[in-house]
């Protein structure tokens, strides 16, 4: 499925393929997105992340940094219009999925028909939000985050705000996919917390806070309905 705001995307991302591997483009594209908006909110890890931020700068120049920050725009607004997992799209457009690496993302309308059903109805929901005034969700594998995404889309649908009534775990072992993850919740203003780790072994390194999160007071709040 193919938009014009996809199409854009991926016109900016090819203009860098010439100079650089383009797995490893958008790779740097999102950790660089999501450091930008960590940065904003989560002052414990900035030095860090900041520091990261200019090493990747420091790779590309002005010009191709220039090109990011146009990519970001065109991200920006095609969140604006709807839903959707632009960057798990973005990824399987630029043909960056492959066997070898192992990574391959749920199609956004499979991942609404799964969200519908694990959602329930109005009626569910409210009895989820009556036990602890809110919902929770889990995602131990989020990769791009695309049923969170739908998950979150679902519980809108149904009348409900998810941006206050919904909090969001969702971890990846990979980094990419984490900030992919991370800038999609970030941007749908989805209260999150979104660590890098294996869930299977329960081994977890790094936490990226949306900012709906740390605005909604939410680390507080799910401290008290424990």
């Amino acid at each position: 499925m193919t938009s014009p705001r996809l199409n854009s995307i991926v016109k900016l991302f090819e203009t860098c393929r010439y100079k650089h591997d383009l797995y490893t483009v958008f790779g740097d594209w999102c950790e660089c997105s999501a450091i930008s908006m960590s940065n904003a909110v989560d002052q414990a890890n900035f030095e860090k992340r900041e520091a990261r931020y200019v090493e990747i700068a420091r790779k590309y120049g002005s010009e191709t940094m220039a090109i990011f920050s146009k990519i970001f725009g065109e991200v920006v607004m095609a969140l604006e219009e709807k839903p959707q997992d632009i960057l798990g799209m973005t990824f399987h457009a630029l043909e960056l999925h492959n066997k070898a690496r192992g990574q391959f993302f749920t199609p956004y309308p499979i991942c609404q028909l799964m969200a519908r059903i694990i959602a329930g109805s109005a009626e569910d929901m409210q009895q989820a939000i009556a036990k602890r005034g809110f919902m929770l969700a889990q995602e131990p594998a989020v990769g791009s985050g695309a049923m969170i995404v739908a998950l979150a889309e679902a519980i809108l649908e149904a009348g409900f705000n998810y941006q206050q009534l919904l909090h969001v775990t969702a971890v990846d072992i990979d980094p990419r996919a984490v900030h992919m993850a991370y800038i999609q919740f970030s941007l749908l203003h989805i209260p999150a917390t979104v660590i890098v780790g294996d869930s299977l072994a329960m081994r977890f390194r790094e936490e990226w806070h949306t900012m709906a999160h740390v605005m909604g007071g939410w680390s507080a709040k799910l401290r008290h309905a424990r």
